[in-house]
């Protein structure tokens, strides 16, 4: 009995022994996971996550166009100078800026569109520290349309870039209250139609996008390039001081059509008359837009105004179509100081419309263009020359 009572004591200690080796390993095993998942600062997926969530949350409360839905693609590593803007810390940015909706269901479309993009792509040359910014303006189905082409058309590319996407829907939403009432007066039809807003973008921009984009280009997508785009952006350099807006003029006798009421009351007036004393009015294929000017400009927020609008369009009998090149050119034909005004050259445009249709006597009066072409616009389906 003694010999079997030690045996059994003896076992009693050997299984408390195993019994603390296996709370041991047990408690090293928890220390080791929350290493891991408490203590440690290494990167794992889960912390990663959740600081590429928590970056982009705080980028997203600290933007002025927090509706935008935005999707980045860079070319080349970053860089920045020039006439961009400038922030500090990052390369200079030139922004410019396309319409991109329903281009997913036009084969038209997607090809201005590789003719304009692979344009730029041959002719731009940008400085080591600058950076060109590609803005879309688009729905869903163009976007990812946008994202598969652009890599490809963009390949030859010597200069760094940036492409951003914006929601058209988003936009539309912001613009509809601003631009409303000047709606009737400036598109087809005999309403304000929600979806039409988008295309007076260029008017109010200054008030939807954020503070710190101070100048861009807005571009047709029927264009081609022949020089770098780099250039056009220097001509922000020569706006006078009221200017807010670079445009170039209308180079068919469109104005001397939609004006002809003004134009038969006032018969020595200069409105919707050729260049070079004419007003032919603008066309809105190429623009430069200073929104810092735009958003300082007192007399310009106040042309923005329904009793000015419609005071304007009653004064000049206006009915037009062409949503913000028909605003551009009404308050242009007051206020021309707000207007710097591109060569021809900038905005080469080729439509032959109007010289079929009851304008062939002066047509080459408008059309005439001297100088170099820096930009071929093919509008109203016109081919463009090859180089």
């Amino acid at each position: 009995m003694g010999v079997l009572q030690a045996l059994s004591v003896t076992m009693g200690r050997i299984s408390t022994f195993r019994s603390y080796q296996i709370m041991l390993l047990f408690a090293a095993a928890l220390a080791v996971v929350a290493f891991y998942y408490f203590g440690s600062e290494k990167q794992n997926f889960s912390s990663t996550t959740k600081r590429i969530k928590e970056t982009q949350a705080s980028h997203n409360t600290n933007r002025d166009d927090a509706d935008l839905s935005i999707d980045i693609r860079s070319g080349r590593p970053e860089s920045r100078s020039g006439t961009g803007d400038d922030l500090d810390g990052k390369p200079s940015r030139f922004h410019a800026l396309m319409m991109f909706t329903k281009v997913y269901k036009s084969l038209s479309l997607q090809q201005k569109f590789q003719v304009a993009m692979r344009s730029v792509a041959k002719h731009g040359r940008f400085l080591e520290d600058e950076m060109l910014v590609l803005h879309y303006v688009s729905d869903a189905g163009s976007q990812e349309l946008g994202e598969k082409m652009l890599p490809e058309l963009l390949l030859d590319a010597t200069f760094r870039y940036e492409v951003v996407f914006h929601n058209v829907d988003a936009l539309t939403e912001k613009l509809f209250p601003i631009v409303a009432v000047m709606q009737k007066h400036f598109s087809a039809g005999s309403g304000a139609y929600y979806s039409d807003a988008i295309f007076f973008l260029s008017v109010a921009m200054h008030r939807i996008m954020p503070a710190e984009l101070k100048r861009i280009v807005q571009l047709d997508l029927d264009l081609k390039f022949r020089n770098n785009i780099r250039d056009l952006f220097q001509e922000f350099n020569h706006f006078p001081a009221e200017a807010v807006i670079g445009i170039a003029r209308e180079m068919q006798p469109v104005y001397r059509h939609t004006f002809w009421q003004y134009r038969k009351e006032n018969p020595k007036s200069h409105v919707g008359d050729p260049p070079p004393d004419g007003l032919p009015g603008f066309n809105s294929g190429v623009m430069l837009l200073n929104l810092d000017a735009m958003r300082h400009s007192t007399l310009y927020n106040q042309l923005l105004e329904p009793e000015r609008v419609a005071r304007l369009a009653e004064k000049y009998h206006f009915r037009g179509h062409l949503g913000d090149q028909d605003f551009f050119t009404m308050i242009g034909m007051e206020h021309r100081e707000l207007f710097y005004l591109l060569s021809c050259g900038w905005n080469r445009q080729l439509c032959t419309w109007w010289r079929e249709h009851g304008y062939g006597d002066v047509f080459l009066l408008y059309y005439y263009c001297d100088g170099p072409v820096h930009i071929y616009h093919g509008n109203c389906n016109t081919p463009i020359p090859d180089d």
